[in-house]
């Protein structure tokens, strides 16, 4: 009889604010896992306890919560009251008037002590709210889970690990050396000197939000340049290298970050991300080479100390792939594991990898962890609504035509992913070839900011065409130079500005029906290469259920809808292509 692990970051009582999660694991394996936001359609289910991603995980397995050997929380609420005397001396040592600090530290205390008060109650009446009794809960280190998440899985008999994020109970970035008895701690750097604080600072200074609007600021940063002065401004008040020190900055978390921004360039955040100038786009440059500069210095630095090639990254900062070239790109580094679900909704995967031995736990090959939907289930439930499909005897190279007529297809298969990328279950998908693909699909589906890039998915036996020293990277978490004379075959899959992309490779036996279609699009095309992006509007998560992805297609500027083994088509389409059964290529031939 199998046994079952539990594990659940919660959102509860301070114990992280967002991407709350369960997965559940069962002889080192997966075998769901999923955000509660998946499920809410409130994008990072903030401060939500994960209940109906609890419910999905026990109905994967057909069991009750009490059938569950432990429950694990990656967090530690008693720790959080260690760091208080240390920031209330710094808010008392500080410049601010005495009004300002009495009440800077009301709501400091009340930051660090809610946890030890209230964390651990909270969970455990929210556990009993879905069974008579909770299990045995077990809390985890929040970093530690990270670190688990990220050498578990990794496939590598030793390596360097780094979790880097804004904060865990006292930690914001921690070193590990990890091998197959487990994780040894190297360094500590403590909140608040963290490089989540420090890039989400940033980020809502340039306007958008912070745990949310890192990537855009990282989006935005190729079309900035060098700026002595901004660089100046910022390298007075942080130390850089393997001994970085942030925290003139990052001290009083986000808001009090932002503030201080606004005083050291004497200017206001922005409230407006329609446009930027150049001074703007200078400064997310900066910020950006400066958290490159800061992690390739601490990886090269314990690379060195402890002569191990293999790194693995996770923690929120791991999802900047753009860093994540500059770690995978030096002399010290052989191999890079970076956790896909690197942030905290990934502490869950991590907390649960904790009850396990490393060598217990197969090296990851995909993230297809979520609910599924069948054809038959589906095909009911459209029926029910009066909603005409179609079967095409050869669904991969009907889609892969319609494609390269120019259609944008909303793609749902198999089980979700997790993780923030879609990976070929949960995708739009559309010509790479032009452009105008990239126009359409920022204007007419994804309705955002058209600066912004899209990323590709490839047959993994064509990462040297297309990529510079390419390599497999099924995740979307690296960042490649595209090869120069091929940018023509993918201008809509490549940075704007630097040329750069960050492509999800894909093998058959990861995904085949995905890996099909992408092959009948190279058969038509010759370029072995989809435009990928998330199904899922501006402002909300990936679709979940078949009904999220039918409102979405009726409400979005899609042609095409593919569930499964149906589709379905508006009018202007199927009009301008061949029937169901006899399906034309673009040149005209069967």
């Amino acid at each position: 009889m199998s046994s079952y692990v539990l594990s659940i970051n919660p959102c509860a009582a301070n114990l992280g604010t967002h991407d709350p999660s369960a997965v559940l694991m069962s002889d080192g394996e997966v075998v769901l896992g999923v955000e509660e936001e998946r499920f809410t359609r409130k994008k990072h289910a903030i401060k939500t306890f994960p209940r109906q991603a609890i419910e999905a995980c026990l109905d994967a397995a057909d069991i009750e919560l009490g059938e569950v050997e432990t429950v694990v929380v990656p967090w530690q609420p008693n720790a959080f009251p260690k760091l208080l005397p240390s920031v209330l001396k710094r808010v008392w040592t500080g410049d601010d008037s005495i009004p300002a600090k009495a009440k800077q530290t009301g709501w400091r205390s009340k930051m660090e002590l809610k946890p030890a008060v209230l964390g651990k109650r909270t969970v455990e009446r929210e556990l009993v709210q879905i069974t008579d009794t909770a299990p045995t809960i077990t809390y985890r280190n929040h970093h530690e889970s990270h670190a688990a998440s990220a050498f578990h899985p990794s496939g590598f008999d030793e390596a360097l690990v780094v979790t880097l994020d804004g904060r865990g109970e006292t930690d914001a970035t921690v070193v590990w050396k990890a091998d197959g008895s487990g994780l040894e701690r190297l360094r500590t750097y403590s909140y608040p000197n963290s490089l989540g604080f420090f890039f989400g600072s940033l980020t809502e200074f340039l306007g958008f939000h912070a745990n949310n609007g890192e990537g855009k600021v990282m989006g935005l940063a190729p079309y900035g340049e060098r700026n002595p002065e901004i660089e100046s401004t910022l390298r007075q008040h942080i130390q850089t290298g393997a001994d970085y020190d942030l925290t003139e900055i990052t001290a009083g978390g986000f808001e009090l970050g932002t503030q201080r921004l606004e005083e050291l360039f004497d200017r206001s955040r922005k409230s407006s991300t329609d446009t930027f100038s150049k001074w703007e786009k200078d400064l997310a440059f900066t910020a950006q080479s400066l958290l490159e500069e800061i992690v390739v210095e601490l990886v090269e630095t314990y690379c060195t100390r402890t002569g191990s090639e293999n790194v693995s990254l996770a923690g929120g900062v791991a999802l900047n792939c753009k860093m994540n070239k500059q770690v995978m790109e030096l002399d010290c580094v052989d191999q890079l594991f970076i956790q896909p679900v690197s942030n905290d909704a990934g502490s869950a995967l991590g907390g649960a990898m904790l009850e396990f031995e490393p060598t217990d736990v197969p090296a990851m090959d995909n993230v297809y962890w979520g609910p599924s939907f069948d054809t038959d289930e589906i095909e009911h439930r459209l029926a029910t609504n009066k909603i005409t499909t179609s079967k095409p005897d050869d669904l991969e190279r009907y889609v892969a035509a319609a494609i390269a007529n120019g259609s944008l297809v909303g793609w749902f298969q198999g089980r979700l992913e997790m993780g923030p990328r879609a990976l070929g279950n949960r995708s739009i998908l559309a010509d790479p070839r032009t452009r105008e693909s990239l126009d359409r699909v920022n204007n007419y589906v994804k309705h955002r900011e058209a600066w912004r890039p899209f990323a590709p998915s490839m047959l993994e036996d064509a990462t040297e065409t297309y990529l510079e020293n390419g390599e497999p990277s099924p995740y979307m978490i690296k960042t490649f130079d595209s090869v120069p004379d091929r940018r023509g075959e993918i201008t809509a899959v490549l940075h704007p500005a630097d040329k750069t992309t960050r492509p999800q490779t894909v093998r058959e036996e990861q995904n085949p029906r995905y890996y099909r279609l992408i092959e009948e699009f190279e058969n038509i095309t010759g370029v072995p290469v989809l435009l990928n992006t998330s199904f899922n509007d501006h402002g909300e998560p990936i679709v979940t259920r078949p009904d999220e992805a039918v409102r979405d297609f009726f409400g979005m500027g899609l042609d095409l809808l593919v569930l499964e083994d149906l589709v379905i088509e508006k009018p202007a389409v199927s009009e301008d292509r061949a029937p169901t059964q006899s399906v034309q290529t673009p040149e005209g031939e069967d």
